[in-house]
């Protein structure tokens, strides 16, 4: 199973909808980084992403942006195979 590592706040409607569809594709291990609470790890959000908000999330080290990639790189039927690497 693939490794989700995910920039996140817990009040951020995106970060939960973005979980939601990684839990509902079985992926119950997600790493979540919350740079909100530490100004190093949100300067190491914005190095490896380029973006300032949350959510950012990689799967196994590879950046697919935020929510609204993530949702559309499953309409595209590019997200299964990459969880299942």
């Amino acid at each position: 199973m693939a490794k989700i590592v995910m920039y996140f706040r817990d009040t951020c409607p995106y970060c939960r909808r973005a979980e939601g569809l990684l839990v509902k594709k079985g992926i119950t291990d997600i790493e979540k980084l919350y740079p909100d609470d530490d100004a190093d790890l949100k300067r190491e959000m914005i190095e490896r992403s380029g973006r300032t908000t949350v959510p950012q999330i990689f799967i196994d080290g590879k950046h697919v942006g935020g929510c609204d990639d993530l949702l559309a790189l499953d309409r595209r039927g590019g997200l299964d195979p990459l969880l299942a690497a």
